[in-house]
């Protein structure tokens, strides 16, 4: 009996996925998120759970593809400035004057929806820094599968090292909706790449190495998803306790990783008692009146320490550093990445580097691309 229970349940799974097969993409997506939403996570349906995330992650991979990858008119914006941060929210939630209380951009503002059509730039202009903020059109749900250009609008997102969500604190429940169409457009805020490399083999079949205790995932779910992605042979070496998504994630290799802020605007339309439910709901959010630019400065705080920038500052050979104007980097940036900054053709003809400060050993080190600069480091280039 259990044989043939056993060729039954086969049975039944093979015309599954042959029905399934003759969906749209877009519709087997839908059906696999139902399937994982009704599928009680444990021990049991791990493995199980595990496929069905890959097998959608794979589908909204092949609908990314499907859409060319390439923005409208309006969406593409060359990068300027230390950084960029990107505005995202719903249509309406301020971030059209947000942005012009932040920098000098005269973006069109006005109390009905999709006022903005393409991307208007600005620049903020703080503590020695100039940061790029683009406010983009708003988005609906559903943006991350093309609703109300979402993609497109999404698409921005990656080129930017901070996103600012706006909410407007009269629809709180707008944030979640935000969140999910971020992550499903292949972002992740405020997380960095998981600690996983893999290497791929022409033989041998699949070798798992780990240096942590796995608690979120076991070596045969991370190798049937492997076996989902096609890939039979290769070695892994896991040094964090990652997630099903996070594995999934490395394997898909597309994903960004900004940092973010949230901002709850228009606190001046709502009464004391609705403020302090929101204060209370969103603990680490910035709350402002973009219009009465309540708070203002207080935000602009915000971006530049979550921006993590460190002062560099330059030193001619021969001369005395100027200490007066700084080269605003990154943290974590390196020596190439400051040429870059200087000059376009520095690092073809760069030879060498000297360093004081901080991440020198002793004054006047040399050093090489490579090198990752620290705050208040003097930075003298040799060239060819």
């Amino acid at each position: 009996m259990s044989q043939i229970g056993s060729k039954k349940g086969r049975k039944a799974e093979e015309i599954q996925l042959t029905e399934r097969a003759k969906l749209t993409v877009e519709q087997q997506i839908e059906e696999f998120e139902k399937e994982l939403k009704n599928t009680k996570y444990n021990k049991a349906t791990q493995h199980h759970i595990g496929l069905v995330k890959a097998k959608i992650a794979r589908l909204r991979d092949k609908q990314s593809q499907r859409s060319g990858g390439k923005s409208p008119e309006g969406f593409t914006v060359r990068k300027s400035g230390d950084a960029t941060v990107v505005i995202l929210g719903f249509p309406s939630a301020g971030k059209s004057t947000l942005l012009n209380a932040l920098t000098n951009a005269e973006s069109l503002t006005a109390a009905y929806a999709f006022t903005t059509l393409s991307v208007i730039p600005g620049v903020l202009e703080y503590k020695d820094a100039k940061i790029q903020i683009l406010d983009v059109p708003g988005i609906v749900e559903g943006a991350a599968r093309g609703s109300g250009k979402g993609r497109e609008v999404l698409s921005v997102l990656r080129s930017a090292e901070l996103v600012m969500i706006i909410l407007d604190a009269q629809y709180p429940d707008h944030y979640d909706i935000l969140l999910k169409e971020v992550h499903d457009s292949g972002l992740r805020l405020d997380q960095s790449f998981p600690d996983v490399r893999i290497v791929k083999s022409e033989r041998g079949g699949l070798k798992i190495g780990t240096t942590v205790k796995l608690t979120n995932i076991d070596k045969l779910t991370i190798e049937k998803i492997m076996q989902e992605y096609k890939l039979n042979n290769a070695s892994l070496v896991i040094r964090q306790n990652i997630t099903i998504d996070q594995f999934i994630d490395v394997l898909e290799n597309n994903r960004h990783y900004p940092k973010s802020i949230l901002v709850v605007n228009k606190i001046d339309a709502i009464d004391d008692s609705q403020l302090r439910f929101l204060h209370e709901k969103f603990k680490n959010a910035i709350f402002i009146s973009a219009e009465q630019k309540i708070n203002i400065n207080n935000l602009k705080d915000s971006i530049f320490n979550k921006l993590d920038f460190i002062r560099i500052y330059t030193k001619d050979p021969g001369k005395a550093p100027d200490m007066k104007e700084p080269m605003i980097m990154l943290n974590n940036s390196t020596i190439k990445e400051f040429c870059t900054k200087l000059h376009r053709d520095f690092v073809d003809k760069f030879k060498y580097a000297r360093l004081w400060g901080p991440s020198a050993k002793f004054p006047g080190q040399r050093k090489m691309l490579r090198h990752k600069l620290k705050d208040g480091d003097i930075v003298e280039i040799h060239l060819k």
